[in-house]
């Protein structure tokens, strides 16, 4: 029992769809994080882990590129026709579009509500804390994070 368990890990975490959907996300990641520190924006250790493992938003988006290095994987292992393709084709469509719309103008909107918030706390009319503002995705940035995804995505896909 603990060695089929052993092995149905080994074989999971040894995959080519998971090894490419985890290699396009780092790399994402490891771009962004070398982008803001050429930048100078990375202040601290803590930032910069910060950044290399959970903050969002930037160039390029790790979002995108997991998605499609996972549709890109799918697609090559298993035919364009095939069910998972078109599940994970509109997997692809759903994140680019939710990067691209939804989290890049309610970014833009807390960005705003924060500004008047300040404003009218330093006037002491109200209390304010800042919401979170939510970091989306330019076009460019989705666009390079697609393309980083389908280049890992077809590179895993060819190694089998």
């Amino acid at each position: 029992m603990w060695l089929a368990a052993k092995e149905q890990l080994r074989t999971f975490f040894l995959h080519p769809t998971f090894l490419a959907c985890l290699s396009s996300w780092l790399c994402a990641q490891f771009i962004k994080t070398v982008i803001n520190l050429i930048y100078g924006k990375v202040k601290s250790i803590r930032e910069l882990l910060e950044l290399m493992f959970w903050r969002t938003g930037g160039l390029p988006s790790s979002h995108s590129a997991l998605v499609t290095a996972l549709c890109t994987t799918i697609g090559v292992r298993n035919g364009a026709g095939s069910d998972i393709f078109l599940v994970s084709l509109c997997f692809l469509m759903i994140t680019v579009r939710d990067a691209l719309g939804v989290r890049r103008s309610s970014g833009m909107q807390a960005k705003k509500l924060n500004e008047l918030g300040r404003s009218l706390a330093d006037k002491n009319l109200i209390e304010y804390k800042p919401i979170k503002e939510v970091n989306g995705h330019t076009p460019m940035e989705v666009m390079l994070g697609c393309v980083l995804g389908f280049f890992i995505g077809l590179s895993f896909s060819l190694l089998k």
